[in-house]
């Protein structure tokens, strides 16, 4: 398997593990000094991570992968998403590896819709 397929794999079981809750798998995909930056997150820790954004996963109706291009050490991945309260936005996010881990996600918020209409994301 090549690096690049690999990297991919990684990327669906993490976006897998957060739909399930399953941070018992999570945890072994992420590196030790893993990062997270979002419009809301500046580089926070894993654990951070785990207590602000994991649980967020509980919110989502449904989340579809769009693509995924890897380039070496740094992937980046769209997705389409929907909340329960019918909030349907997209975004992209990038990732960087060290080895069979994942280093850092950089989160980038793209539009969001409230019943079909454009609304600032929370």
């Amino acid at each position: 398997m090549t690096d690049s397929q690999s990297r991919r794999d990684l990327i669906q079981r993490l976006f897998a593990t957060f739909r399930i809750q399953d941070r018992e798998t999570a945890l072994t995909l992420f590196a030790d000094d893993f990062t997270f930056t979002s419009p809301y997150d500046d580089a926070i820790s894993k654990a951070a991570y785990f207590e602000r954004c994991w649980p967020n996963a509980g919110l989502l109706k449904d989340q579809v992968i769009e693509q995924i291009i890897v380039e070496g050490d740094v992937a980046f991945v769209s997705y389409q998403a929907s909340t329960q309260e019918g909030v349907d936005f997209r975004n992209a996010e990038c990732f960087t590896f060290a080895g069979n881990q994942i280093t850092s996600i950089e989160v980038y918020f793209g539009a969001t819709y409230q019943d079909g209409t454009f609304t600032r994301m929370r």
